[in-house]
């Protein structure tokens, strides 16, 4: 049987405001044919299938015509519900889109009953374990000496592993999971998992399947032969400039796990970063293969320009971060603005204010403009 890993794909995303429906649906339908092309019978999608717990309209519907168009390639689909998801709006009508193909496994009491598939060696088990939020789940599970995450997935494998022993021998295994396992690495677009404790989980929980998909992490990672992430199929921050994004294609033999290897996913914009002085990316010709790329700009002004991101956007129309390093550094001032305002005219605190922000203080049209505020504000409260 060959199994198809993805994860996080975090549908209804922004990259900076921009939106991405339109590159998120091309890339995952591009799934299908890798399919039809590979042979692949089971797609397994390990969480954050939605980037929010409510969806968009449109979110929802370009989820449901990427899972179509997989499910009419041949494959049957498994899915668990992450961080960002859901569980029951996810599993909404799970029993009904069983019968046809699609299986949503979202209840935490149920994570121990697998979905049953079989090829020419026989059954194969895929149980799906939703993201454990620890004390829920400690509920859920009835576990109330597990701590942490580490506490409530050990007893979800435990469950997993005991249901798994008594069908016999030959039946071959794999695990979704939604979790941050020790040894991966992470990046700036995952939001944290950890809630008044420590987030990351031991590899050693998983011990005992064939194969771990593993979603939350998005970078593609490889922590063991049978235990890997899928990294997510867009990037989602600047962090990721460098990630080859993929999906796994995973080959299971009659003894178990036989080999997995990348599949790379198109990049339907790449990302790119520049630094200098706002006039000089202007006008530089070397940066005109980044006109197409989503960019991130680092000004080296010694005064922050005004404006400088619709002034990038004429040059750069997908530029979407602007971030302000002059040259020399900027003077640290945020912890003695209270005594350096201490017994000065509201004028100059706020003209020295001005300075410490962009580098330089009023011209003459914006210190008038202050001194009008001020004057109106001393008129109103000898009028209070």
């Amino acid at each position: 049987m060959r199994v198809l890993h993805t994860s996080d794909w975090h549908v209804g995303r922004t990259f900076h405001g921009r939106d991405l429906l339109r590159d998120q649906e091309a890339v995952l339908t591009g799934l299908a044919d890798l399919v039809v092309d590979e042979r692949v019978g089971v797609v397994v999608v390990a969480g954050d299938l939605y980037d929010r717990a409510v969806p968009s309209g449109e979110a929802v519907q370009v989820c449901t015509r990427v899972l179509a168009r997989i499910r009419e390639a041949g494959a049957r689909i498994v899915i668990t519900p992450g961080n960002h998801d859901s569980a029951p709006r996810l599993g909404a009508f799970g029993e009904f889109a069983a019968a046809g193909g699609l299986h949503l496994r979202t209840r935490i009491g149920e994570l121990d009953r697998p979905v049953l598939l079989a090829d020419e060696h026989g059954p194969v088990a895929l149980y799906g374990i939703p993201y454990l939020e620890p004390e829920i789940a400690r509920q859920a599970l009835d576990a109330r000496e597990a701590r942490g995450h580490a506490g409530v997935l050990g007893e979800a494998m435990r469950r997993v592993r005991a249901d798994l022993g008594g069908r016999g021998e030959g039946v071959r295994s794999v695990v979704l999971a939604h979790a941050f396992v020790t040894g991966g690495q992470g990046c700036e677009s995952e939001r944290a998992i950890a809630v008044g404790g420590v987030e990351q989980v031991p590899g050693s929980v998983f011990d005992g399947v064939d194969y771990v998909a593993l979603g939350h992490l998005h970078g593609p990672q490889r922590l063991a032969d049978h235990l890997r992430y899928s990294g997510s199929p867009l990037a989602y921050s600047f962090s990721e400039a460098g990630h080859r994004k993929s999906v796994l294609l995973v080959e299971l033999g009659p003894a178990g796990l036989v080999g997995v290897e990348p599949r790379e996913l198109p990049v339907p914009r790449r990302l790119g970063t520049l630094r200098g002085a706002l006039a000089d990316l202007l006008a530089d010709p070397a940066h005109d293969e980044l006109t197409g790329h989503y960019l991130s700009v680092t000004l080296t002004d010694r005064v922050r320009p005004l404006d400088a991101l619709r002034r990038l956007q004429e040059r750069f129309p997908h530029a979407v971060r602007v971030d302000w390093q002059p040259d020399g550094g900027r003077p640290e001032v945020a912890s003695r603005y209270p005594g350096a305002a201490r017994g000065r005219p509201d004028e100059e605190v706020a003209c020295c204010f001005l300075a410490d922000c962009r580098g330089e203080g009023p011209n003459q049209r914006e210190r008038a403009l202050l001194d009008e505020a001020f004057a109106a504000v001393r008129r109103a409260e000898v009028h209070a």
